[in-house]
């Protein structure tokens, strides 16, 4: 009988997802930065697998002046064109176009006196109604909740933020607790929202 600790299935066994998913997936982010940072990286993971981006994070994080908003979202058509010639990224226009974009709304947001986070979290979903999720089939794409946020986000100026982008970012920025109810560090990820200041 096998002594390894039991993950959520997704995770399998490459050394990447597993360190991923027991070390930042599902625990909660309020830095502002971050949370940016990872809708990006969700915008650019669309029609690709999670890996691939994972693979590339620290290449996108050169790439991207370490998401810092307000570099990125100076960024001009050099900056384009720069990026649409290196290879350590995903070389999407739209996707890169949407990272600048998305810098500026944080930026707007910032001079609102608002921030990305606390508009994140606001759609946090009443965790006492929520139960355990019991196996992969029982994940949705998209939520009520990651559908609100997704209308909110593109109300403040973001793009490239759909329903089941925002969800998946939900999931990661642990919004939500979707570790499987097996899984060995559904109780830790529980425990640090429990604790998070909202």
């Amino acid at each position: 009988m096998s002594d390894a600790p039991v993950r959520c299935p997704w995770a399998g066994t490459s050394p990447d997802y597993v360190a991923y998913h027991d070390t930042e997936w599902g625990r909660p982010v309020v830095d502002d930065v971050a949370i940016y940072e990872k809708l990006c990286l969700e915008g650019f993971q669309s029609g690709l697998a999670w890996i691939t981006i994972l693979r590339k994070r620290e290449n996108f994080r050169e790439a991207f002046n370490a998401f810092d908003p307000h570099a990125v979202a100076g960024f001009g058509a050099a900056d384009v064109a720069r990026l649409l010639g290196d290879a350590g990224i995903v070389r999407h226009r739209g996707k890169i176009e949407a990272t600048i974009t998305n810098a500026r709304a944080v930026v707007a947001l910032w001079d609102a006196g608002r921030s990305l986070a606390s508009l994140v979290w606001s759609f946090e979903p009443d965790r006492t109604s929520r139960p355990a999720p019991g196996g992969l089939e029982s994940l949705p794409a998209s939520t009520a909740e990651s559908v609100a946020l997704s209308k909110q986000l593109r109300h403040c100026g973001f793009v490239f933020v759909g329903p089941t982008t925002a969800y998946s970012a939900m999931q990661a920025l642990g919004v939500v607790n979707d570790h499987l109810d097996t899984c060995h560090v559904r109780a830790a990820c529980e425990e640090a929202r429990q604790a998070q200041q909202r």
